[in-house]
């Protein structure tokens, strides 16, 4: 008797943990998190492409600087996602490349969407289903995000002005974060995940 009570608490307590609620909402949030790092990836890249063709370096390289580090985050997203035993669905970058004036201010924004509007959700999302991870991937995003939306907006100020040799010629990533900086103005440490100078990736 004792034996089949046992068995009956441990098939209880199997079902009751296979019944547990999933994060739906984060996962959504991360999937689709993961889409617009990647499609950002690739699309700041074909950006630093124009911008070099049409003779503009120094935005060629903020554009790269800012392909990896949206790689970075798409990848911590990823990361994420699948220590939640969920795999993340296949899809193609869909964007468009104009000019590096209006490639600029895409970028803008996109930047300005995601810190004013996607990832505050998202952030939210997570709290309320508990998730930390999530939340600390998305923090490093929007920290990461609101440099970027700066970066972009002195890079159109300086093209429109004729000025671009005022920009940056150099860029650092965190390679943990994302977080993007004007290489002479480090910091010793990443100011968001602490990471040493001596692991930032030059751009």
């Amino acid at each position: 008797m004792r034996t089949i009570y046992l068995f009956a608490m441990i098939a209880s307590f199997a079902l009751s943990s296979c019944n547990e609620a999933k994060p739906t909402k984060t996962i959504d949030n991360l999937k689709a998190g993961i889409k617009g790092e990647t499609t950002a990836s690739a699309r700041y890249a074909a950006f630093s492409v124009k911008a070099k063709e049409e003779g503009h370096e120094a935005i060629a390289t903020l554009f790269a600087a800012a392909s990896k580090a949206e790689a970075i985050h798409a990848g911590n997203h990823r990361k994420v996602l699948e220590g939640l035993g969920v795999k993340m669905d296949d899809f193609k970058p869909e964007f468009e490349v104009k000019t590096t004036a209006e490639n600029l201010q895409a970028s803008i924004d996109g930047e300005g969407y995601e810190v004013s509007t996607m990832y505050p959700q998202f952030i939210a999302d997570a709290k309320t289903e508990k998730v930390g991870k999530a939340e600390k991937s998305y923090n490093w995003a929007i920290d990461t995000e609101k440099k970027h939306h700066d970066f972009y907006m002195k890079a159109l100020d300086a093209l429109k002005a004729s000025a671009e040799n005022a920009l940056p010629t150099q860029y650092a990533v965190c390679p943990v974060c994302g977080n993007t900086y004007d290489n002479a103005k480090l910091d010793e440490k990443c100011a968001f995940c602490q990471t040493g100078k001596e692991k930032f990736l030059l751009i």
